[in-house]
């Protein structure tokens, strides 16, 4: 069976606050984990809320990569949804750095599943 996605999901824990917080930071190694994956990136926009929190999406030619960080919490949410061949391995391996987390989940799906009867 082919599918037309794969979409990863990762919960970073135990996240050093101030990286979170930090915009340039995160946009930096968002954009740092894009290229390690091997995508191509289109463009970029990040927001720094107030009084904390970082969110924003690399948009690639594969689909995109996203995050929320909540540095209160020492938690980031990231999700990689890729259409096309991409190393989300070594993506996620930029951000726990980058983040500076003590542990990592991710959630691995297929979407859009060809080959099933609709």
């Amino acid at each position: 069976m082919t599918a037309l996605g794969h979409h990863l999901l990762a919960e970073f824990t135990g996240c050093d606050a101030a990286s979170l917080a930090d915009l340039k930071g995160v946009t930096s190694a968002m954009l740092e984990a894009a290229r390690a994956s091997g995508a191509t990136i289109v463009t970029h926009s990040f927001h720094h809320f107030s009084p904390h929190g970082v969110s924003g999406a690399v948009i690639i030619a594969e689909s995109h990569l996203a995050v929320h960080t909540w540095p209160e919490h020492g938690f980031a949410a990231v999700d990689y949804f890729s259409c096309g061949f991409v190393d989300t391995g070594a993506a996620m391996a930029v951000l726990r750095v980058a983040f500076g987390a003590t542990a990592m989940e991710t959630l691995n799906l297929t979407r859009g599943p060809l080959g099933h009867p609709g």
